[in-house]
């Protein structure tokens, strides 16, 4: 029961939304750790979509909520999501498609899970010209680069972490699995 109010604290979710998984919490193992399913994720993502992502006036993304996807092989993530585009670049607003994949770190100065090392993969308008399309594309990669350094997924209260704090505990690595992620914990530095 411990386990669970320290890691309902450190995450701030409500009771549907307690973290399973828990292991390693004993004093017989030095790291603990704890497991977050793909639909938890989801959950925390939510309330943080839809993002409008302008682009030196040419245009405007409004970016809607990602359908996530583990890629454990690669230890990354897969964001698919819906894309209205408007502005100056166009005749008419666009509805498509992005798709990106990602690694996961937390920012311990700022207490935040952020998606890095973000790779573009598709960007695809139904409504444009295939010339359109590919320059879109070709040029994804860049604009994907300039834009999304990196992106705060989930930013934690100084309360939701303040049992491990006391343990002198932080998020040292998330790795993702089959069923979701995992984040070990050590040691601050």
């Amino acid at each position: 029961m411990q386990r669970r109010r320290l890691i309902k604290g450190f995450f701030g979710l409500g009771q549907s939304t307690v973290l399973l998984g828990l292991s390693g919490c004993s004093a017989v193992k030095a790291q603990p750790r704890f497991s977050v399913t793909l639909e938890q994720v989801q959950q925390v993502l939510a309330p943080r979509f839809p993002r409008r992502y302008p682009i030196a006036g040419l245009l405007d993304l409004s970016v809607q909520l990602p359908a996530l996807q583990l890629l454990p092989a690669e230890n990354r993530l897969r964001a698919n999501m819906l894309v209205d585009a408007t502005g100056a670049a166009l005749q008419r607003k666009q509805t498509g498609t992005l798709e990106m994949d990602f690694a996961l770190r937390y920012e311990p100065i700022d207490r935040s899970i952020r998606a890095t090392k973000l790779r573009f993969r598709r960007l695809y308008f139904s409504g444009l010209l295939p010339a359109a399309s590919e320059l879109l594309n070709r040029y994804g990669q860049q604009m994907s680069e300039q834009l999304l350094k990196e992106v705060v997924l989930h930013q934690l209260r100084p309360q939701d972490t303040a049992m491990m704090d006391n343990f002198g505990m932080q998020p040292d690595s998330i790795t993702v699995t089959e069923t979701g992620l995992v984040f070990d914990f050590a040691a601050k530095q």
